[in-house]
């Protein structure tokens, strides 16, 4: 492999987001530790089918869009290695394929050996989510669905479901304090799409910010964000969450400068690089979360 098509499997993987996986896994693995099981192995493996699945998932995107034509022209989603020629759709093809054996055999390996055979639906519902986000005949991605799916994945069955992975059992303290982290992952993906109004709409791809259009898309984005914020109290007055996770409010600055930056302009091109901003956002509030369940030994 050469350097140049290592470039190009690297713009196809858009490890940008990859942190959007890192943070959920994380804090499952963390408070399965604060129960006296760590299980580095099955930690490491519940990890690598999570990446092999936000990996074949962004390349399944690319793929179904660009026979459905969303990619083409003025469009700035997906990660246009497609488009640029830099990939055959062969070539993609066969990657997914490969990445979604992988997964399917780590996920049958840990379910099998551990005995969690509960956690088959939960598995099927993953796999399901990831290839029918923008595959035919379901498309889910193309109905305003994506959002919701993604909040549900990266959420209460990403922090979940590593929690019963290590620990052998699932529980409730996982669920709450997944609901923050998938609040803010699906922030992610809702910001993704509002650069992409437009070009979206033109094809079809009715998006939950092509529905609303975009001044109600970006009044939206301020009320998922409220919804994060409160969440993220709500956890503590319950004492889920320890109280140094108040922290999380310092990076109100951050979205207020978003929200500024976004009322100055409509150039698409300029708003998909202001996504940084969701992703830093993201980050901040995630690792915060995660130190203060680091530093806190006992949970309620």
């Amino acid at each position: 492999m050469n350097k140049e098509t290592m470039k190009a499997w690297f713009q196809a993987s858009r490890p940008p987001f990859f942190i959007a996986t890192f943070i959920p896994l994380a804090i499952g693995w963390v408070l399965a530790g604060a129960d006296g099981h760590w299980h580095s192995w099955r930690f490491l493996l519940v990890a690598l089918g999570s990446f092999f699945i936000h990996l074949v998932t962004n390349l399944a995107n690319d793929y179904f869009d660009h026979l459905h034509g969303t990619d083409d022209g003025l469009s700035i989603g997906g990660s246009r290695v497609l488009q640029e020629g830099k990939i055959s759709l062969q070539t993609l093809k066969k990657a997914i394929i490969l990445l979604y054996s992988a997964a399917f055999m780590i996920a049958l390996y840990l379910i099998i050996s551990l005995e969690i055979w509960l956690m088959i639906p939960f598995v099927l519902f993953s796999f399901f989510s990831s290839f029918f986000y923008v595959a035919p005949p379901i498309r889910y991605g193309y109905h305003g669905l994506g959002e919701v799916f993604v909040a549900i994945n990266m959420g209460p069955i990403m922090v979940v479901g590593t929690y019963w992975v290590v620990t052998g059992s699932p529980g409730w303290l996982p669920f709450y304090l997944s609901l923050p982290i998938g609040l803010m992952v699906a922030s992610i993906l809702y910001y993704q799409n509002i650069p992409d109004i437009d070009t979206d709409q033109r094809v079809g791809k009715n998006t939950l910010a092509v529905r609303l259009g975009y001044k109600n898309a970006v009044h939206g984005l301020i009320v998922l964000f409220i919804a994060i914020y409160g969440s993220i109290i709500l956890l503590i007055l319950t004492r889920h969450l320890p109280y140094e996770a108040i922290t999380c409010f310092l990076s109100i600055p951050i979205l207020l400068a978003l929200l500024k930056r976004l009322k100055q302009t409509k150039d698409s091109i300029i708003m998909d690089v202001y996504g940084k901003y969701v992703r830093i956002l993201y980050f901040f509030n995630g690792v915060v979360i995660l130190q203060s369940l680091l530093h806190t030994k006992v949970w309620i």
